[in-house]
């Protein structure tokens, strides 16, 4: 089984006429393509982890990182 998410931009024009969507899911089993419309990106991603609250960038916590290995040496 094959799954990959597409902007429904890139498929041909007569598949984007009957998509109102700006993502789509495309799952190939046993021969037979299926095409998912996604409404909402995030609920078929959640985010996990001890950050995923988002009250700590990336870029903060590299820099947090950085502080650490700093006060190592």
């Amino acid at each position: 089984m094959t799954e990959l998410m597409l902007d429904a931009r890139t498929l041909p024009e007569p598949l984007f006429r009957l998509i109102r969507t700006e993502k789509v899911k495309v799952r190939e089993y046993d021969g037979e393509i299926r095409l998912t419309p996604i409404t909402n990106i995030l609920q078929g991603c959640p985010l996990r982890g001890m950050f995923a609250d988002g009250k700590i960038s990336v870029d903060k916590f590299i820099e947090n990182k950085q502080v650490e290995k700093d006060i190592e040496r």
